[in-house]
């Protein structure tokens, strides 16, 4: 995804920045209503159909035009960008306002940078069309049930803790995808976690030894410096997700 961030507080808008950064989005950002208005209007003149989607965070309260604003301007226009509208405001009437004006999400400071992960990526599929959930992942020979929550490698049980569960099914939600420190810490363990432990690295050798020791084609892989991602060997001819 393209994000463009339009948010005047300098250190939510560093944080915001440097995490999807992580996550391998480009992100574009504006301080100042009139700014993140002129972005939004440019990318939408140079976007191409089918490629990359382009999705507006969009702060309310702004310096030169509001949140609003910006928002029934855009949708006024025709642009169709999905825009995540975020603000201190946490009444009814404000969100409602904020949906009425066109956009597609609401998220009330302070939030967990987890969870505007999670809304962006919905926002994403429904823009796209893509609103299943699969109920059953499966990468190589190992399948996870979602509603069980079992998982298993060419159909025996895999013994695993609820933890090192949710880290096997964040790794195989998106076969091939690189996931950062900062994402696995987050996504799993949540934002109180000390983001200076090595608690990833740990459960990473725990669930290796479970699921890869012994194989010929081991499925975690390290990216040095950079994350972890899940993948199956080019030759194995499994299917990656069900």
């Amino acid at each position: 995804m393209n994000i463009i961030l339009i948010e005047d507080d300098p250190r939510i808008a560093d944080f915001l920045q440097r995490g999807l950064k992580a996550e391998g989005l480009q992100v574009q950002r504006a301080a100042t209503g009139p700014e993140g208005l002129a972005l939004v209007q440019d990318a939408a003149r140079q976007t191409v159909p089918g490629h990359t989607p382009t999705m507006v965070v969009l702060d309310l309260m702004l310096p030169g035009m509001n949140g609003m604003d910006i928002c029934q301007t855009l949708r006024a226009q025709g642009v169709p960008f999905p825009i995540l509208m975020l603000t201190a405001l946490s009444a009814l009437e404000d969100r409602v306002a904020g949906l009425r004006m066109g956009a597609d999400d609401y998220l009330c400071k302070p939030f967990e940078f987890e969870e505007l992960l999670a809304r962006l990526e919905a926002l994403c599929r429904r823009a796209q069309g893509m609103t299943t959930r699969p109920s059953q992942l499966q990468v190589a020979d190992i399948v996870l049930d979602r509603d069980s929550m079992r998982a298993s490698r060419a159909g025996e049980a895999l013994n695993l803790t609820a933890r090192e569960l949710a880290l096997l099914e964040l790794l195989m939600s998106a076969p091939g995808r690189l996931f950062s420190r900062e994402r696995i810490l987050s996504s799993v363990w949540g934002l109180n976690e000390d983001p200076l432990t090595n608690v990833v690295d740990v459960y990473i050798r725990r669930l290796r030894s479970k699921i890869d020791e012994g194989r010929a084609s081991p499925l975690i892989q390290t990216m040095r410096g950079l994350g972890y991602r899940m993948e199956a060997p080019a030759d194995s001819g499994e299917p990656q997700s069900v």
